[in-house]
C-alpha cells in the first residue's frame, strides 16, 4: 500500500470521528448533527469554501489546488445517513439512538472523504479544483437528486464525479469495480385490490379479495420468468400484504407492496407496463378493481468506461495491480449515486471491508482499518486526474 505519512498521522483522529458518527446516527434528510459536524471539520481543515443546506442538508466543500491551468473540477461524493435498524454489534461505539444505526458504512464513507479533504487542503498538490460532496438521504430518499435539483452541478460544474462504497467480505486492501451497469434500478410497487367485503360464512355474497391477490401474486411471478430474456437481470419482489381485522370477515380491500430491480432501463419499463396490465385485468376477472402505483426511485447505476479505468488506475497505485479487480459482478441493490452518474461522467468503486456482517444487518460495522485505504485512494485519484504541469 502506498500509505503516506499523513495517513498514519490522521488515522487515530479519523477513527474517533467515525465512531462519533456511528454513535449518533441520523436518518434520510434529518442529518442535521452529522452535516454540522462535517461542515465544522471542513472549516477547521481550511477548506476554501463550505456550503451547507444543498439538497436540504447536504454539504459541499471547495478545495483549490496549487494551480488551475487546466480549469478542471472533479467531484468526490460520500453519503451521511443511517438506517432504521436496532444495532446488535455490542461495540463500545454502538449507536446511542434507539432504532437507528449506521448499518451501511456511511459513517466510514464520510470519514474517508473528510480525511482526504484534510490532506488535499494541506498539500494542494493538484492543478484544478476538487468538490467534496457529503450527501444526505441515500437510503431511499434520493438525496443525490435533491442536491442536483438544488444546483449542485450548476453551481459547481464537474468534469468527472466519483463515489466509493465499502464491500463486506472483500479483504481489506482490495478494491473492485466494473464499467457499465453495476447496481440495479430501485422502484416501489403499491397495489390495491378492492372487492366486496362480508361475512366469512357467506362468501357467495362477497367478492373475496384473497383469491384475487393469490392469482395476482402468481401471475406477477411470471413477469421475470416468462416475459424477460433469461440473460437479463431483474427481480420483482412482493414484500408486504395488508388486509382485514377479524378472523370471520372477508376484507373489502387488500394492499400489497414490493420492489422492482433491473439492470437495464428497457427492462424496467417493460416490467412497469406488465404490472400496469396485470393488476386491473386480473382483478376485473373476479369482478373487483385493481390499481397500481409504480414509483420510480433510483435509476440503474452505470459506471462510465473511461472513468472506471481511471478509478481503477488510482486504486492500483494504492493497493497494487493484483488487489484491484475490474470485473466486479453487478448487484441488484440500488444506489442514488446513479443520479450523479447520469449528469456527469464518473464511476463508483468498492473498497474491501474485510470479514463482516452484510450491509443493512444489525451486526454490521464499518472496519476502521479501511480508513487509510479510502483516504489514500481519494488523494491518489485527485493527483492523477489533476496533475500539476502535466497533461490530463
Amino acid at each position: 500500500m502506498a500509505v503516506e505519512n499523513w495517513v498514519a498521522k490522521q488515522v487515530e483522529s479519523l477513527t474517533a470521528f467515525r465512531r462519533d458518527l456511528h454513535q449518533n446516527p441520523e436518518l434520510l434528510y434529518d442529518v442535521t448533527r452529522t452535516a454540522a459536524t462535517v461542515a465544522e471539520a471542513l472549516r477547521a481543515a481550511g477548506v476554501d469554501e463550505v456550503v451547507e443546506g444543498i439538497g436540504r442538508t447536504g454539504v459541499v466543500g471547495v478545495i483549490r489546488g496549487q494551480t488551475n491551468t487546466s480549469g478542471r473540477t472533479i467531484g468526490l461524493r460520500a453519503d451521511m445517513d443511517a438506517l432504521p435498524i436496532v444495532e446488535a454489534t455490542g461495540k463500545p461505539w454502538a449507536s446511542q439512538v434507539d432504532g437507528m444505526m449506521h448499518a451501511c458504512g456511511h459513517d466510514g464513507h464520510t470519514t474517508m472523504l473528510l480525511g482526504a479533504a484534510r490532506q488535499l487542503v494541506e498539500s494542494r498538490a493538484f492543478d484544478g479544483t476538487v468538490i467534496v460532496i457529503f450527501q444526505p438521504a441515500e437510503e431511499g430518499g434520493a438525496g443525490a437528486k435533491a442536491m442536483i435539483d438544488d444546483g449542485l452541478f450548476t453551481r459547481w460544474p464537474c468534469d468527472e464525479v466519483y463515489g466509493m462504497h465499502n464491500r463486506p467480505n472483500l479483504p481489506v486492501g482490495e478494491f473492485t469495480i466494473a464499467s457499465g451497469p453495476i447496481m440495479g434500478s430501485v422502484d416501489e410497487v403499491r397495489i390495491t385490490i378492492e372487492g366486496r367485503g362480508g361475512h366469512a360464512a357467506r362468501p357467495d355474497s362477497t367478492i373475496d379479495t384473497f383469491p384475487i391477490a393469490a392469482a395476482l401474486i402468481q401471475a406477477i411471478q411470471t413477469i421475470t420468468s416468462r416475459t424477460i430474456d433469461p440473460m437479463d437481470n431483474a427481480v420483482v419482489s412482493l414484500c408486504t400484504i395488508h388486509a382485514g381485522n377479524a378472523f370471520n370477515v372477508i376484507p373489502q380491500k387488500i394492499e400489497i407492496t414490493g420492489t422492482v430491480r433491473t439492470l437495464r432501463e428497457e427492462v424496467r419499463t417493460h416490467i412497469e407496463a406488465q404490472l400496469a396490465a396485470l393488476v386491473p385485468q386480473i382483478a376485473a376477472g373476479f369482478g373487483a378493481t385493481g390499481t397500481l402505483e409504480y414509483i420510480r426511485m433510483y435509476p440503474v447505476t452505470v459506471n462510465h468506461e473511461r472513468e472506471t479505468e481511471l478509478a481503477a488506475k488510482a486504486a492500483q497505485e494504492v493497493a497494487g495491480m493484483s488487489n484491484v479487480s475490474l470485473d466486479m459482478p453487478p448487484v441488484l441493490g440500488g444506489e442514488d449515486f446513479s443520479f450523479m452518474l447520469n449528469e456527469v461522467p464518473g464511476a463508483m468503486i468498492n473498497v474491501g471491508n474485510g470479514p463482516s456482517a452484510g450491509l443493512h444487518h444489525p451486526e454490521y460495522d464499518f472496519n476502521d482499518d479501511v480508513i487509510a485505504w479510502g483516504c489514500s485512494y481519494w488523494t491518489t485519484l485527485v493527483r492523477q486526474r489533476l496533475p500539476i504541469s502535466s497533461e490530463t
